[in-house]
């Protein structure tokens, strides 16, 4: 897929509440989680929004684009829209700030499905279970379905892939390309660092 078409939206507005401080702040291998996550996207796009929350005023990594929920903590799809409204890309590809050891040709094959105009969203499937993030989606389309879901109450992205033409990789297609798992890596309490 053609680079120029794509952008990617970093999800970093969390509370951090399960990990006791401020997760994204935490090193990994010499840098930050969020550095590792942006520089995990960075390659596949052309350009990339990080959705903070509200008072977020971290110093950013060069070469992102910053926005801030407009409201404090009102879940991933709220997040999710407030990235697609400034991204400026038809296809994006979306990941947690928190997910710091994305294989680049997973995220490449999650792409690739969106090739054909017909699928709207393209997502993993590990242990039986569609998982949310990382994700790959149209703008449009997703914009339209977030915002259709966001008034009927919905906070969770799981609700968006439904609204969407998605396309769900078996865990064995994915595994063969990232047989440790470490595309779905997300670090949620301090032991997930080791």
């Amino acid at each position: 897929m053609n680079r120029a078409g794509v952008g990617a939206i970093v999800l970093a507005g969390g509370r951090s509440s399960r990990f006791g401080r401020d997760k994204l702040a935490e090193p990994l291998a010499g840098r930050s989680l969020l550095e590792r996550s942006i520089d995990g996207v960075r390659p596949l796009v052309a350009e990339i929004v990080v959705v903070a929350a509200t008072d977020d005023e971290r110093r950013w990594p060069d070469g992102v684009i910053v926005v801030n929920d407009s409201v404090a903590f009102e879940g991933p799809l709220v997040g999710l829209r407030t990235g697609l409204r400034r991204n400026t890309r038809p296809i994006v590809l979306v990941s947690g700030g928190d997910m710091p050891t994305m294989v680049e040709s997973v995220l490449e094959s999650m792409l690739a499905r969106l090739a054909d105009p017909a699928v709207e969203a393209a997502i993993l499937e590990q242990e039986g279970r569609r998982r949310p993030l990382p994700a790959v989606v149209r703008t449009g389309p997703a914009l339209v379905a977030a915002d259709r879901l966001i008034a009927a109450g919905e906070r969770r992205l799981r609700g968006l892939y439904d609204e969407l033409a998605t396309i769900v990789i078996d865990e064995p297609t994915w595994r063969a390309l990232d047989p440790a798992g470490l595309t779905l890596r997300d670090i949620d309490v301090p032991a997930d660092l080791s």
